[in-house]
């Protein structure tokens, strides 16, 4: 192990497991079902905008990745792969956009309930890209972060 990769470690523990170990998986689905509609409102006060719309995308695209990456601990091979290949289509409107992240948000809920109910998950570490191994309250605490603090990006 380098430098870096001890202090990465230490960084993703004290932003992300540490914090993420407060509450159970099911609660982290409750958090996630509730940011959702919150970051519902922000998002529909948006204009539509070019700059609107491929924010939606990424906070999409990361979502969905994040989704793929946690469907690890519930049996699915791990892919390493890059987040771009989960955007949506650049030709839909921020109306569209909003309904394509409600839907993932959704999904993103019912795959932390599967978590929940499989001990599999309780123990599982997948491995983010630049993070190193997540739980997978590591990893609902980060696409809960991630959806929120990319949003404030919109205008």
């Amino acid at each position: 192990m380098i430098v870096s990769d001890g202090l990465r470690d230490v960084v993703v523990r004290l932003v992300f497991d540490r914090p993420a170990a407060r509450r159970s998986i099911s609660a982290w689905a409750d958090v996630l079902a509730a940011s959702g509609a919150k970051l519902r409102a922000r998002m529909a006060a948006s204009a539509d905008t070019p700059a609107n719309r491929r924010q939606l995308q990424h906070i999409i695209g990361l979502e969905r990745w994040g989704q793929r990456r946690m469907r690890v601990a519930l049996g699915e091979p791990f892919i390493y792969d890059e987040m771009d290949g989960y955007q949506p289509s650049a030709d839909l409107n921020l109306a569209e956009l909003i309904d394509v992240f409600l839907n993932t948000r959704d999904e993103t809920v019912q795959i932390a309930r599967q978590c929940a109910a499989d001990p599999r998950a309780e123990t599982a570490l997948v491995r983010h890209n630049e993070l190193g191994p997540l739980s997978i309250r590591g990893w609902l605490r980060y696409l809960d972060m991630h959806a929120t603090l990319e949003a404030r990006r919109l205008r």
